[in-house]
């Protein structure tokens, strides 16, 4: 089948380039959105207080590596989190045209998911601990019904870093130590939205009609005659795909100020990575034949046509985290607190460049703020086997109400965490930690995707958090 368009070959060429460089990419996902703190048991069910100083389980290998001058002889450690988000939106859509899209608001895009740990640390001199920890310090996954009002800002969404992390301590003096990791850091992503072909081809007709490049007598019969033939509900889906290797560090200290009290300071660096991946799309068939039309086919010149299999690349950052710990430990009782600071603001846009040259670069600028980590959390030993644990934080978001999109809808958080151990003999004890997190309602102001589609409204948010571990010194 073809299609004659009875216009100046000018104004096929900009619609077709316009919808090939328009519509390249999805949304990308926001960001402290995606960062996770669930790497152990035990101080989940204290909130996370003291995670850098308490020093009681192999965690701190990737904690506060100093803190590993804490542990005696050989410690193994695994952990599970199970992470239960829900997210529900509620609002409106319009194309560019103001016109509202159709579609329900997505049902529950939140999801379960397991986040592991494993460590193993040795005490090898008097002075100098080792250990080999295996994370998960970021990740995401979200995912709206695919035919919801805001399908074009974003469908999929499916990030995550796992980190293999080698640390080390020295104890510089009785009182002292310093702690030293390297980190090697595998990150994916997998990023899906629906192409609105009405919104943008009606779209470019209109700048092409503004930009003279057309006459307003053409542009509206134009306009007519692509409305026709791509009416609303002419969408494909875009899907892209990449992953990278990066490596950072961290540097951690740990002062004992009193027999009883201990102070910590970590700060984990940036990871910059280059994701290498492939873009996907589909299209329906009234949009395929607008693109094979003899007339368009010869403008948009020789190479690969627009909208099919390609290679991409990425740059992308994961953030810096600074904390400061503090432990008080008594005989029948330990109290702690953490202030952690997140350095967001590095995350400014996501830009892809793609291999084929009739699909040019798409940038999304984002401007993330830095966000803070709070807690204040305990636990009291019910007898030598026994111990119950507790404890309250506050997690602001990196994100706000007029760049906020339904992939990562993150707000305020606060937290409610408890906790139990049970050492079983000497050498192995098992660990549970339980958080409910309330979260304030995360108003989006107006996220635009790609095509200039709006979507408006807000998103109810909660989490729980389930965590087990086990722990084998010997």
């Amino acid at each position: 089948m073809q299609i004659t368009f009875h216009t100046r070959p000018l104004a096929v060429a900009a619609l077709s380039l316009a919808i090939a460089g328009a519509l390249v990419a999805p949304q990308a996902a926001h960001a402290s959105a995606f960062q996770l703190k669930e790497n152990s048991a035990k101080a989940l069910g204290r909130a996370f207080a003291g995670s850098a100083a308490a020093g009681d389980d192999a965690s701190v290998i990737v904690n506060n590596p100093a803190a590993m001058s804490l542990l005696e002889g050989n410690t193994f450690q695994a952990d599970v989190t199970g992470i239960n988000f829900s997210t529900k939106f509620h609002g409106t859509a319009t194309d560019a045209q103001g016109r509202p899209i159709s579609g329900g608001n997505g049902g529950d895009a939140g999801t379960t998911i397991p986040v592991p740990a494993l460590y193993f640390a040795s005490k090898v001199s008097d002075r100098v601990h080792v250990g080999l920890g295996l994370t998960a310090p970021f990740g995401f996954k979200t995912e709206y019904d695919s035919d919801w009002k805001g399908r074009y800002n974003g469908v999929k969404s499916d990030f995550k870093s796992f980190d293999a992390t080698l640390s080390a301590s020295f104890d510089v003096t009785d009182n002292f130590a310093l702690g030293a990791s390297f980190i090697a850091q595998k990150t994916s992503a997998e990023l899906t939205s629906a192409i609105n072909y009405n919104t943008v081809g009606l779209g470019l007709i209109q700048r092409a009609a503004a930009s003279g490049q057309i006459s307003p007598l053409v542009a509206r019969a134009l306009a007519q005659q692509y409305a026709a033939i791509v009416p609303p509900g002419s969408d494909g889906m875009a899907k892209i795909k990449g992953d990278d290797w990066a490596y950072g560090w961290q540097l951690g200290a740990i002062w004992k100020l009193t027999a009883q009290d201990r102070f910590a300071l970590n700060w984990r660096s940036s990871i910059k990575h280059h994701l290498e991946g492939t873009g996907n799309f589909t299209m329906p068939a009234n949009v395929t034949a607008v693109l094979s039309n003899p007339t368009v086919g010869a403008l948009l010149g020789s190479g690969q046509p627009p909208f099919t299999h390609t290679d991409g690349t990425a740059g992308f950052e994961t953030p810096a985290v600074a904390t400061a710990s503090f432990w008080h430990q008594d005989e029948k009782f330990g109290l702690g607190f953490d202030l952690s600071w997140t350095k967001w603001d590095s995350f400014k846009n996501l830009t892809v460049n793609y291999s084929n040259p009739n699909q040019p670069a798409t940038s999304e600028v984002y401007e993330w703020r830095n966000s803070w980590f709070a807690s204040v959390g305990g636990e009291y030993y019910v007898n030598d086997k026994f111990t119950v644990r507790g404890g309250i934080a506050v997690d602001t978001t990196p994100t706000y109400d007029d760049t906020r999109s339904p992939r990562v809808p993150d707000s305020t958080r606060k937290w409610v965490a408890f906790g139990v151990g049970y050492k079983a003999t000497d050498k192995f004890e098992i660990n549970a930690g339980y958080a409910h997190i309330f979260v304030n309602k995360a108003h989006i102001g107006g996220s635009v995707s790609a095509t200039q589609d709006r979507l408006v409204g807000e998103n109810d948010d909660k989490g729980n958090l389930l965590s087990l571990s086990a722990k084998y010194q010997f």
